[in-house]
């Protein structure tokens, strides 16, 4: 059994942390996170340098509820001093992605070019048109916005063609087979 959820989280320097009435708020300077913690999570801060998280009852559903609310608590607090970074690679002849004015824009092989605005909060950006950074205090943000440019065109796997994470291995399948 785990537990993470006993294991107390450092706030450093510059980090402002509060918990009133079922919400924790993280801030560093113009930036402030947010998350809603369920009544049966206790959430208090010893001395403004450490968070813990601990359960009200005994139940089921508590335990779960406390390794997920400390995971949650420990990455608001370390994306503010580190952003959370996804990278994206596109494949395929052709495929490419630009980005104006907030405005993602991905030729991936269709009539038309996709456009996504990138999320406030969300920075994208482009080392090169085949490669794509995304990068957030957020962690959920950050993938969520990676999650749906991935999701305009997933890698295939007959050619391989498509977005992909950075490092994602794609199974390949065999062709039909011409001849006898």
């Amino acid at each position: 059994m785990s537990r993470v959820g006993k294991k107390p989280i450092p706030i450093p320097q510059g980090v402002n942390f509060d918990f009133k009435d079922g919400i924790a708020t993280a801030s560093k300077g113009p930036r402030t996170l947010t998350v809603p913690v369920d009544k049966r999570i206790l959430v208090t801060v010893n001395d403004k340098t450490e968070v813990v998280v601990g359960r009200v009852d005994d139940g089921r559903d508590s335990r779960a509820l406390h390794g997920l609310i400390r995971s949650l608590l420990s990455n608001m607090v370390v994306g503010l001093i580190t952003p959370w970074e996804v990278k994206l690679e596109i494949v395929g002849v052709g495929y490419q992605a630009s980005l104006k004015a907030g405005v993602l824009s991905l030729q991936v092989g269709f009539a038309n070019n996709v456009n996504l605005k990138v999320p406030d909060g969300v920075t994208c950006d482009l080392p090169d048109n085949t490669h794509l950074v995304i990068r957030s205090a957020d962690k959920h943000a950050a993938g969520q916005f990676a999650a749906n440019i991935r999701s305009v065109r997933p890698p295939e796997p007959y050619k391989g063609k498509g977005i992909r994470y950075a490092g994602e291995r794609v199974r390949r399948k065999a062709g039909k087979a011409f001849g006898s």
